[in-house]
């Protein structure tokens, strides 16, 4: 197999511009052997909440690309092990990489509460801002992937690029999604998960993927128990498990402008069309090919040269004029008969300490508030679960005024004007504010996918139509 132009390992002019399979192998041993010992840097970054993240730096190259391990692991453990730590050490040839956990697992903190893809979001700023990275690459692969795809629709300007392995945007199989977990892959998760952190656990992992057709990478299965005991407890991974299986990013494809590159193994034949699916959901994304089926190190040299290649793209894109956003809206129950009924004076009382109360919440879980009409408020939150916390606040709140909001919450692909956020996603927000009931939160769809692990609990309220907005739309109750 061929690759796709770029520079070589060694020297740009070393290879020819379509090189074969064993020339790149060639080259890139032999740039192992003449490697010098690669910089590192270790320490922790503190989340907003006080938790710690562990975090380590490698390399010191021009480009900064921001790695994340996918299942629970050790960042020190995957730098010693024989397929992770060379692939992880041939990015730091020509980068600096940034590998982190998350809350909970690994050397990160443990005694927190597990993390939400919005959480993670959260964490990977502050590693980006204690390693001053500025501009990187965002890697991943499996799910990883998926908090790397958040983080660039939420926050445009940021990543240079993603490149995404074995990328996927749903976990848990669907009608409309054939390619997640089977009921039966499910199962096997739920029975095995039990001996996490053993031989007999790695054992059958690894039977269980090559029955799939998804062989592992040759290794020890001692070595791979230790990695996972050292990554954390059975418990936490059977909570992690699930909060996996109930992520859905597919939601955000459509918002990432960054320029991203998906890797799958080409034998794989439900991973490729996956891949093709995430692709044609995306802005700017192209799937690449990669021989085989399984993680094999002596692949692992194609694999980053096509890295290598990608992430040499212009880094000076034109200015992003959308991102995605949370908005959520605000109203007043029969606000005309209240007014009527108390006098203006005690109405504009009662106004007063509703701004108050609301102006409150925003601040306590990081909402911004845009515009105040009347009796309603529009603001907006870089996280989903945020706003739904937000808004459960608000309604418990202003009940013990004497009067009730309903509020609506969507996610959404919002244009950016005057450095305020416009366009269909707010008018999807307001239509679903207008259709909920006295105190309740009405969200979207979108909003319940993505906060998967929140600990919020919904009720399904149906499919509705929203005034002078395209289709049906499958909304929820926030219940606690």
């Amino acid at each position: 197999m061929s690759v796709c132009q770029g520079p070589s390992l060694t020297d740009p002019d070393a290879l020819p511009v379509t090189a074969s399979a064993p020339e790149i192998a060639g080259a890139w041993a032999a740039e192992q052997d003449a490697r010098v010992e690669i910089q590192t840097t270790i320490g922790y970054a503190r989340a907003e909440d006080g938790a710690y993240i562990g975090y380590r730096v490698d390399g010191d190259g021009p480009i900064d690309i921001v790695y994340q391990i996918d299942w629970p692991g050790n960042i020190d453990h995957e730098w010693t092990d024989p397929t992770s730590g060379s692939w992880l050490q041939s990015l730091a040839s020509f980068a600096r990489v940034i590998t982190h956990h998350p809350r909970g697992v690994g050397v990160s903190s443990r005694d927190v509460e597990l993390p939400t893809l919005e959480t993670r979001v959260s964490d990977m700023m502050a590693v980006l801002a204690a390693t001053a990275a500025r501009h990187p690459v965002l890697g991943g692969m499996y799910s990883s992937g998926a908090v790397n795809a958040l983080l660039a629709a939420m926050r445009p300007s940021l990543p240079r690029a993603l490149f995404w392995l074995e990328p996927s945007a749903r976990y848990r199989q669907a009608p409309d999604y054939p390619w997640g977990a089977s009921p039966d892959e499910q199962q096997f998760d739920k029975d095995f998960l039990g001996l996490w952190g053993t031989p007999a656990y790695a054992k059958a992992l690894r039977e269980d993927q090559e029955a799939g057709g998804n062989p592992l990478a040759e290794g020890s299965i001692t070595q791979e128990a230790i990695h996972h005991r050292n990554a954390c407890t059975p418990d936490v991974a059977a909570r992690l498990n699930e909060i996996w299986y109930e992520t859905d990013v597919r939601g955000v494809l459509g918002v990432v402008q960054a320029p991203t590159l998906l890797l799958v193994h080409e034998d794989r034949k439900r991973s490729v069309e996956e891949a093709d699916f995430i692709a044609s959901s995306m802005q700017d994304a192209k799937v690449r090919l990669m021989p085989g089926l399984a993680w094999d190190r002596e692949d692992l040299p194609l694999w980053v040269e096509e890295v290598r290649a990608f992430v040499g793209l212009p880094s000076a894109p034109p200015a992003p004029t959308t991102r995605l956003a949370t908005v959520m809206f605000t109203d007043i129950v029969g606000s005309t008969e209240r007014q009527a009924d108390l006098g203006n004076q005690a109405w504009g009382e009662l106004i007063s300490r509703h701004h108050g109360l609301i102006r409150q919440s925003l601040a306590e879980f990081g909402g911004n508030e845009i515009d105040t009409a009347g009796d309603g408020f529009y603001a907006t939150f870089d996280g989903s679960a945020r706003s739904v916390r937000c808004a459960l606040d608000i309604s418990k709140h202003i009940r013990d005024l004497g009067i009730e909001v309903r509020i609506g919450v969507h996610t959404g692909e919002c244009e950016l004007i005057n450095d305020k956020v416009g366009g269909i996603a707010v008018t999807i927000g307001s239509r679903i504010a207008s259709i909920a009931g006295p105190s309740q939160v009405l969200i979207s769809q979108t909003v319940k996918d993505l906060v998967a692990g929140s600990g919020l609990t919904f009720e399904d309220a149906g499919e509705h139509e929203l005034k002078g907005v395209p289709d049906r739309w499958h909304l929820y109750r926030a219940v606690g």
